[in-house]
């Protein structure tokens, strides 16, 4: 019987576990080696105790609305799109409101998590922690992993031959980027494409002399805006798109993506070829120019791979990822950890006999993280408890091949990211909260047509099964009156009498549209009840 569970780390994912092990009437222990919650959003000019943390310009890249923690909205005077400081503003809002605090020791790292000799049939661990350099023995029932995928930079200095030994300039690693005032007047080489290397290279462009931004790979480029001014996630992250996804052939629906892309900018003429905030502008003022992999460095300049020769670098900012990496767990367990996909539905670690271990939020969606790392939560808090969830978990304990583990198709090159719907529905449907689209019809038909075409908000978890919120109904139906209360500081005089014709637009249309494409596709689908069950 689990009753006392150990949270490391009180960011995102700390904090909601910490939160659902209350919920389920357990006892946790949420350590944190800084002095402060917020993990990765807390900014600091200097982190301390080697703390990976954001640099000061970022903006969160999903919206607020598609961000939040299920019966938690973000502040409706809140913007869209978060920087910094207002994500750790929310996070103590967070902890405030659900008592978290008291919870939490910090200045306390964890140095080791062991299985205790009877393991087997305890499920307990023997977790070492140090505070002030005073070392503490514990026991707990149950360990939840909420560390992030952000720890350990990689660095891979190796493939680029010449940067440690002929290089005079300055290098590092994208986590020691803070500020771009540093900068001034300088030439700088980013190397990576994703989504903080190009942040970064437009960051530094306001200042720097020249930015040169090193692609090994192609890319697509996405606005946050979306069509009308919307934010993108709001409207591509839906059911019915989901359901769209899995209806028609993927190269039809590959086509259309690329499209939709490519209708914001031709990739192509960019280099991009296959195409992130300001990077289209920048690089057509020159302030950016787009690279190839780099082949080497000399003293001063890069060589790269289709022959051209960039001189007189003074910097280079290696944004090349991270390492999985918990060295605070014994070999057996971290060994295997080299992603995700080793892990039981990305959570539980298959070789152990009992289901008291999960990592939390060591996931890549094409969503939200802090949402995925929600709904792990609440399955892992309600296994825990009381065995609920933990159907398909015995099958895969204790087994030594994991190459089924995971049952999503990802490959290396999408870095593990996974559908946000997909995923979040199928850990939803383990836990028991996944809304059931028949029943909503039935019963409340309005809201069923906003939870299908609607945005996928986490909200939608929390109105079935255990842990429902009496305000789930009213957070959704009133979710994009949130998104423009902090755009309403200059109200127009007409306004008022079109925004309610616009509310019914954006739902009528995609319903319209999916009941046209049913009908022409499936003639016998012409009957309402029928095209209710495709729901």
């Amino acid at each position: 019987m689990v009753r006392r569970v150990a949270v490391i780390g009180a960011g995102a994912s700390g904090l909601v576990a910490t939160k659902c092990c209350l919920d389920e009437g357990l006892e946790p222990t949420c350590f944190e080696r800084s002095e402060d919650i917020g993990g990765l959003w807390r900014f600091a000019d200097n982190a301390d105790c080697g703390r990976v943390c954001v640099y000061r310009s970022i903006i969160s890249n999903t919206s607020k609305e598609m961000s939040c923690f299920s019966d938690f909205p973000f502040p409706e005077d809140f913007p869209c799109f978060l920087p910094h400081s207002l994500f750790l503003e929310y996070f103590r809002m967070y902890a405030q409101h659900f008592q978290l605090l008291r919870h939490i020791r910090f200045k306390t790292t964890v140095i080791s998590v062991r299985r205790r000799p009877d393991f087997a049939t305890s499920g307990q661990w023997d977790v070492i922690t140090e505070t002030e350099g005073i070392q503490e023995s514990h026991i707990f029932d149950a360990v939840m992993v909420c560390a992030g995928n952000f720890q350990n930079p990689h660095l891979p200095l190796a493939s680029f031959p010449g940067i440690e030994t002929r290089f005079r300039g300055q290098y590092f690693h994208s986590l020691e980027y803070k500020d771009a005032a540093a900068f001034q007047g300088k030439r700088v080489l980013v190397v990576g494409i994703g989504n903080t290397a190009c942040d970064i290279a437009v960051d530094m462009s306001h200042v720097a002399a020249k930015v040169f931004l090193s692609a090994r790979s192609s890319t697509w480029v996405f606005s946050r805006v979306a069509n009308h001014g919307f934010p993108w996630d709001m409207l591509s992250t839906t059911r019915f798109n989901h359901f769209l996804e899995w209806l028609l052939p993927s190269a039809i629906m590959k086509r259309i993506k690329i499209w939709k892309i490519n209708s914001w900018f031709n990739h192509e003429i960019y280099g991009l070829a296959s195409a992130k905030r300001y990077l289209p502008f920048c690089m057509l003022s020159g302030t950016i120019v787009l690279k190839s992999n780099v082949k080497e460095f000399t003293e001063t300049s890069a060589i790269f791979e289709d022959g051209t020769t960039e001189e007189n670098i003074d910097v280079v900012i290696f944004a090349t990822g991270y390492k999985f990496s918990f060295s605070f767990l014994e070999e057996s367990i971290c060994n295997p950890l080299k992603n995700n996909r080793t892990l039981y539905k990305c959570v539980f670690p298959p070789q152990l006999e009992r289901p008291t271990l999960a990592i939390i939020g060591l996931i890549q969606l094409t969503g939200a993280v802090m949402v995925g790392a929600e709904i792990q939560a609440r399955w892992v808090t309600g296994v825990f408890a009381g065995g609920r969830g933990t159907a398909g978990i015995e099958e895969v304990l204790g087994r030594e091949d994991r190459s089924t583990c995971c049952s999503w198709d990802v490959s290396e090159k999408q870095n593990l990211r996974l559908n946000f719907v997909s995923y979040t529905s199928e850990i939803a449907s383990c836990a028991g909260v996944k809304p059931s689209m028949l029943r909503l019809l039935l019963t409340d038909p309005w809201l069923a047509l906003a939870v299908f075409f609607g945005p996928c908000t986490s909200y939608q978890y929390r109105l079935m099964g255990r842990g429902q919120w009496s305000g789930a109904r009213a957070a959704i139906l009133t979710q994009w009156q949130r998104v423009l209360k902090p755009l309403r500081t200059r109200v127009l005089e007409d306004s008022a009498s079109s925004r309610s014709w616009h509310w019914l637009g954006l739902l009528a249309l995609p319903t319209a549209l999916a009941v046209g494409f049913l009908l022409s596709k499936y003639p016998k689908l012409r009957w309402a009840p029928r095209v209710g069950l495709m729901f």
